[in-house]
């Protein structure tokens, strides 16, 4: 080695970083998602983990089976289960096709350019829009005191004497839908504007009809992501106990209600129980969203 090259390998040594030198680099690039990460162990994977392990203990710290039995063998409970389920589905099927219905609208419908931006900025707040001011705005509006049942009851349309509650499980399915409408319109808008118009042309060149070409094209194309988003709203509604807590109370027999008496209540305090309870619907709602990345995934390569 001439002495020139050794001379240039001292200062690039020299003028090298050390973690160069020594070959040892902090993840740095890491820092700007290490909140994320945090966050999530906290909040999310810690207390998760600490609901399955309290679902198979008793008061003694014994691992048992009695929590998870009881979830099959308390009529309450399986009942409780059966409500959910059942607002969560009808919540999640009439909100997906009120939604796609908007959200052709004001995709394809030829609807001037502030309808869908309009539309869109307010399905973006009202999907966040719940808990204890949705169930005030409803009652403050369909309560037996709200503002609509008043005007009515002043033209003579008494709905509560004609046999409507709001404080019942299609209650609750009504207050649901202000949320799972936009949501539903916020996630398959992208759907369809994926639908490209040379399909359409496509299919007018050969003589397809208007119907034929949206049961043969639009239909498959959007079924997946559909049938993903109309999973995603029944698990957002399965776990949503703000909104029904301060909507009816604990006069409604379903899943979170049942789940907070036995956590925080003072007649039906057990906690383990209600661990079970929150482990049975983290089983519902991990099933429903594995169903909804799988059908999501279908329906990526469409949007291409």
């Amino acid at each position: 080695m001439t002495q020139a090259s050794i001379s240039d390998t001292a200062i690039a040594s020299r003028s090298a970083p050390p973690d160069a030198r020594s070959g040892f680099r902090l993840p740095t690039h890491w820092l700007g998602v290490a909140p994320f990460f945090i966050f999530a162990l906290m909040f999310l994977i810690l207390p998760t983990l600490y609901l399955v392990v309290g679902a198979f203990q008793n008061d003694q710290g014994q691992y048992t089976l009695d929590n998870i039995r009881q979830l099959f063998i308390d009529k309450s409970i399986r009942d409780a289960y059966w409500v959910s389920i059942k607002i969560s589905f009808w919540s999640a099927t009439v909100g997906a096709f009120i939604g796609l219905a908007m959200a052709i609208a004001i995709v394809r419908g030829g609807l001037p350019a502030w309808v869908r931006s309009s539309t869109m900025t307010f399905s973006g707040v009202a999907s966040n829009f719940a808990g204890v001011p949705l169930a005030f705005a409803f009652l403050a509006t369909l309560g037996r005191l709200g503002l609509v049942t008043v005007l009515l009851r002043g033209i003579g349309i008494d709905i509560y004497a004609l046999g409507f509650n709001v404080l019942t499980s299609w209650g609750l399915i009504i207050v649901y839908l202000f949320f799972q409408i936009p949501l539903m319109i916020v996630i398959i808008t992208p759907a369809i504007d994926g639908l490209k118009r040379e399909w359409g042309e496509a299919a007018a060149t050969l003589g397809a009809t208007t119907w034929q070409y949206w049961r043969m094209v639009v239909i498959p194309v959007l079924w997946p992501s559909f049938l993903g988003t109309v999973i995603l709203l029944f698990a957002n509604s399965f776990g949503a106990i703000a909104t029904a807590y301060a909507f009816t109370g604990s006069s409604l027999n379903i899943v979170p209600i049942k789940l907070y008496a036995q956590i925080r209540g003072d007649v039906l305090h057990n906690p383990h129980l209600g661990y079970a309870l929150a482990f049975g619907m983290i089983v519902v709602t991990g099933l429903a969203n594995i169903f909804y990345i799988w059908f999501r995934t279908r329906s990526e390569r469409w949007l291409k």
